[in-house]
């Protein structure tokens, strides 16, 4: 087995990767700053030229007290959001004082042949310090055989003091390409926060 060698001496002076290195690689795609904003849309750059593509989540806060962050997905060119989403959801949490702790399954935030937008996270709340942190994966949304799969996993700083973790897995049952995807609150707005979108090579 042989040794691989970076170009530069300095990790920060890297201009190339040495032959032979392989694994993928996030391609930025897209940046989006929500402020005081109801929905959060992706309608572009997500199509077959990656077979999976991942969102993250920067300190998303909700106008509104102890709400949830949501989405849906749609194809083609439409706007309804209102994809047939069946998924699981359960969570993980624990409190400042240590003195509460819990995991469990959620049936409150899963779907079952819904269209309705699908949680990504527990109740944040509004302070100002508290906000949403996470990852969302699509699996292929191009293809045109299978449903398309996504798997999430989000943490919240709620109004009563806790950390929940929350962990999302489900499908869209259809076989038509999704190409825009969308983000709110259950209620309000969302007031500040950061939704990047990557492309995996």
């Amino acid at each position: 087995m042989s040794v691989l060698f970076c170009n530069n001496n300095s990790m920060s002076a890297i201009t190339s990767v040495p032959s032979g290195v392989g694994g993928g690689s996030m391609n930025l795609i897209s940046t989006q700053t929500a402020s005081s904003s109801s929905t959060v849309s992706f309608t572009s750059g997500i199509d077959s030229t990656y077979k999976e593509y991942i969102f993250k989540f920067y300190d998303i806060h909700p106008a509104t007290d102890n709400t949830y962050l949501t989405f849906q997905a749609d194809t083609g060119t439409n706007t309804n959001y209102n994809q047939t989403i069946t998924s699981s959801f359960f969570k993980s949490l624990h409190n400042e004082s240590g003195g509460t702790s819990a995991l469990s399954y959620d049936t409150s935030s899963d779907l079952a042949q819904s269209t309705s937008f699908q949680h990504l996270s527990r109740n944040v709340g509004n302070d100002n310090d508290q906000s949403i942190a996470g990852t969302l994966h699509i699996f292929d949304p191009s293809n045109t055989t299978f449903v398309k799969h996504f798997i999430a996993t989000t943490n919240v700083y709620t109004s009563d003091d806790y950390s929940i973790a929350s962990f999302v897995a489900g499908y869209f049952n259809t076989t038509t390409a999704l190409t825009r995807f969308q983000f709110k609150m259950e209620s309000g707005n969302i007031d500040s926060g950061i939704i990047k979108l990557y492309g995996i090579s």
